[in-house]
């Protein structure tokens, strides 16, 4: 008697990283207030096996601006929110989304004349 080979493990929409809705919340609330001063025109997400982008554009055809990622597996060191600038530079890390979000409030605050 020979036994059964089993049946390949495949892989589910839960083996992705994804933001919750708290998370997606946070980074529409901003999204929302850059658009409204016309700094931003679109978005694009996408959730991959270790990380989750939410990326920033000006205009649809270009690189993104800026690109909002979580990384789990940074959980325990650096923290797994980061926001990356448009060069590759990431311009904040941390645990909380909040807290890293926060790089966006000075582009808020515009001098009035």
């Amino acid at each position: 008697m020979t036994t059964p080979t089993p049946f390949p493990i495949t892989k589910t929409a839960y083996d992705k990283v994804a933001f919750d809705r708290h998370e997606l919340g946070a980074i529409l609330g901003i999204y929302g207030q850059m658009v409204a001063a016309g700094e931003w025109r679109d978005y694009g997400m996408s959730f991959l096996k270790d990380v989750a982008v939410f990326s920033v554009f000006r205009r649809t055809a270009e690189h993104p601006m800026y690109r909002i990622e979580k990384r789990p597996k940074l959980r325990g060191r650096q923290g797994m929110y980061s926001v990356i600038g448009m060069d590759g530079q990431i311009l904040k890390r941390g645990h909380e989304l909040r807290n890293v979000l926060r790089v966006f409030d000075r582009k808020l605050i515009r001098s009035v004349d």
